[in-house]
């Protein structure tokens, strides 16, 4: 498709030695060359450029004529000017790195973006632009549109069991800024070392810039070992307590007592990410941990996983003692995140239409683990899998004697097959005990998941032979 543009960036000098009608065919190659003006970019007349430049209409006539001669241009009687193909010579990026196009993608906690409810997405957001008063278009409240944290409180509460007050819900772009926020809080309440999973985040950038120490604590399949937490000094800690990521575990009703009060004796705080929580199959769903403990947990949720990424909605429910410092350190960050969007997220949670679309989330993605589980049965019947009662992937333990160059070696074959998973090395440098491949089922069709697993099998017995590739 041809794109128009009504003016250009020319630099022409009037008291230069070159003649007018030079420059403006120098300045032009030169865009054409760049990349600045791509091909198929259909460019001014030569009259709106003539007046835009204050020169003679015959000095860009020429100017346009000349680089026409030299192939960058295609003129034609009675038509704009365009930008010929093939004329820029731009050159590639210093590293330009190939890889295999993913066929099978298997990497953990990725949604099926494909499911996502684009009608009722669509009629939401009509239904939102229909009713709301103009005054409500402005800025509006920074910490998010009252109605999605009113709805939010309501759903939390139901769902999550939170003690939720739509007072103390702010709104993010996602995770990764409502992280960043709650670390920066956290710092200002006086915290200095905060305890960590381990394996677990992979991207700590927003904990390192605000000052925070992290101490990583290993995990097992109740989750973080609040005893080791503890034994550390850490003044608090960023979990994923409903369903550990990556390697899938609960974290015990012991423990979450044990951290509770550990908290309340000595005022710490917790970053509770829930990323997930909506997805449990086997087992009833296990409740917040902020519902234990209000005063003391920093509850993050999103709707990336429910929805989509592309939404970039997400939202923080603050402590009582936070919500000041919260509130100051947002207005530093920026103005507020898009109301329409919010208005309408509210307006599915209203009317019943989230849920909805969960429970049909829910049965796809059940359905999606027993054909992987089952698959995984038949090819590698002798390896342990974790953490498959929730979530969008499985953790599939590899034989005791392969080595985390080992793991590296079956996570790179298998990509250059076309096969997307992570390893345990992905997440950590430290974590002992066996290897473990993260199977993810979210992205992955039925008809694929044999397929995959056929190929995933054929590298772990690869490995196991001590064979160069899968």
């Amino acid at each position: 498709m041809s794109r128009l543009i009504a003016d250009l960036a020319l630099e022409i000098d009037r008291n230069g030695k070159e003649s007018l009608g030079h420059q403006v065919r120098r300045e032009l190659l030169a865009h054409i060359r760049a990349g600045i003006l791509r091909p198929g970019v259909v460019l001014p007349s030569t009259r709106a450029l003539a007046a835009q430049l204050g020169i003679s209409r015959p000095l860009v006539v020429d100017a346009y004529a000349q680089l026409a001669a030299e192939g960058f241009l295609i003129v034609r009687r009675g038509a704009r000017p365009i930008v010929a193909s093939g004329a820029a010579r731009v050159a590639p990026p210093l590293e330009e790195k190939r890889e295999q196009p993913i066929r099978y993608d298997l990497r953990p906690a990725m949604p099926d973006v494909g499911l996502f409810p684009r009608k009722a997405w669509a009629s939401a957001i009509r239904t939102v632009l229909n009713a709301v008063p103009a005054n409500d278009l402005g800025y509006g409240d920074i910490r998010g549109s009252p109605r999605l944290r009113s709805a939010l409180a309501d759903y939390l509460g139901r769902v999550r069991g939170l003690v939720a007050d739509p007072s103390h819900i702010f709104i993010t772009s996602g995770f990764a800024e409502g992280r960043a926020l709650a670390c920066v809080v956290m710092r200002a309440a006086g915290l200095r070392r905060v305890a960590v999973e381990d394996p677990g985040y992979s991207d700590w950038v927003a904990v390192d810039k605000a000052g925070l120490q992290r101490v990583p604590i290993p995990v097992d399949e109740q989750g973080i070992d609040v005893d080791q937490l503890i034994a550390t000094g850490a003044e608090g800690a960023l979990i994923t307590p409903s369903h550990q990521f990556p390697i899938g575990g609960v974290l015990s009703a012991g423990r979450r007592l044990r951290l509770v009060r550990w908290l309340e004796q000595h005022d710490g705080y917790v970053l509770e990410d829930d990323y997930d929580a909506e997805f449990r199959y086997d087992q009833a769903p296990v409740g917040a941990l902020q519902g234990l403990a209000a005063d003391r947990v920093i509850y993050a949720g999103t709707a990336s996983k429910t929805l989509a990424p592309a939404l970039r909605i997400g939202w923080l429910v603050v402590p009582p003692e936070l919500v000041r410092p919260m509130d100051a350190e947002l207005r530093r960050w920026k103005e507020g995140s898009p109301r329409i969007e919010q208005d309408a997220l509210a307006h599915l949670l209203e009317t019943g239409a989230y849920d909805r679309h969960l429970r049909k989330m829910r049965r796809i993605y059940r359905d999606r683990r027993k054909h992987l589980l089952d698959c995984l049965a038949a090819e590698l019947p002798e390896l342990e899998i974790e953490g498959t009662a929730a979530g969008l992937h499985v953790t599939l333990r590899l034989p005791s004697e392969l080595t985390r160059a080992d793991e590296a070696q079956i996570v790179s074959g298998l990509r250059e097959w076309g096969l997307a998973t992570e390893g345990l090395g992905r997440y950590s440098l430290t974590a002992e005990g066996p290897r473990r491949l993260f199977v993810g089922y979210g992205r992955i069709t039925d008809s694929a998941i044999a397929s995959s697993v056929r190929l995933l099998a054929k590298a772990v017995r690869a490995a196991q032979r001590h064979e160069v590739g899968p």
